[in-house]
């Protein structure tokens, strides 16, 4: 189970969102490239980063962030927001992203996520954002008809290699991670699943540790790291006493 720390990036700095809503906007750090290396001394094996501005513009608009994070680390990194045409996944994978998450354009333009996996194998993964089973677009604005079990059906056996599952409503709240969400779309499709949005304790990564919750790739924290909630030195540890066992 990887647990993977996030890096939402508005107008160049660290933030937290509560619910998407972008005039809740917390400032943890102004040096993001300084968290990401606190991160990756801390342990984390992946870095989870958020164009909170390019999901909303559809394009690209903390790229000098997300590079310099790159510059900084040596961890692996996924990248989300704002990528949705195949000149910004190929231009994000050239500097140095590991994986690229495709959100709103997965819902509109299926066919260039089934492209973009056949052309970077295991590098394309799908952001399935949701608040009462719909599926949400264009940085959480628009709620679309779509639920998330079938969104994820429409890319099996293409090669994408992984979906980040978030429950709206929990993001940025600490109200604990919706696994009951999380798994059914884990069970219903043959992708590993990331869980995200709520990740509020110690409590949540115990329960990510149990057996039902082994056919998941991992979860994403945010809020509970940058606040002291969760602490990462026994965090990574109990991940690792599971890996062991």
């Amino acid at each position: 189970m990887i647990l993977f720390p996030a890096i939402d990036l508005k107008e160049g700095r660290c933030v937290r969102l509560v619910q998407g809503d972008m005039a809740q906007a917390t400032v943890f750090n102004d040096d993001p490239a300084a968290q990401a290396k606190a991160f990756e001394d801390q342990g984390f094996p992946w870095l989870h980063l958020v164009d909170l501005d390019g999901a909303f513009a559809g394009k690209p608009m903390n790229a000098a962030a997300v590079e310099a994070i790159l510059a900084r680390v040596g961890v692996p990194a996924q990248l989300g927001g704002g990528i949705r045409d195949m000149k910004t996944v190929e231009g994000w994978l050239t500097h140095g992203i590991r994986r690229v998450i495709i959100g709103t354009a997965a819902v509109r333009d299926p066919e260039f996520v089934r492209e973009a996996a056949r052309r970077f194998p295991g590098r394309i993964a799908v952001g399935i954002d949701a608040k009462d089973g719909r599926v949400a677009v264009e940085g959480w604005a628009r709620l679309s008809e779509m639920s998330a079990e079938d969104l994820g059906r429409r890319f099996e056996d293409v090669g994408v290699a992984a979906i980040v599952y978030t429950d709206i409503a929990r993001d940025g709240v600490l109200k604990g991670l919706n696994i009951e969400a999380t798994l059914a779309l884990a069970n219903a499709v043959g992708i590993p699943v990331i869980a995200s949005g709520g990740l509020a304790s110690i409590e949540d990564v115990k329960r990510l540790l149990e057996p039902d919750c082994a056919v998941l790739e991992g979860a994403i924290s945010g809020r509970a790291l940058y606040d002291g909630r969760l602490d990462p030195t026994e965090a990574l540890a109990l991940i690792r006493e599971a890996a062991d066992a």
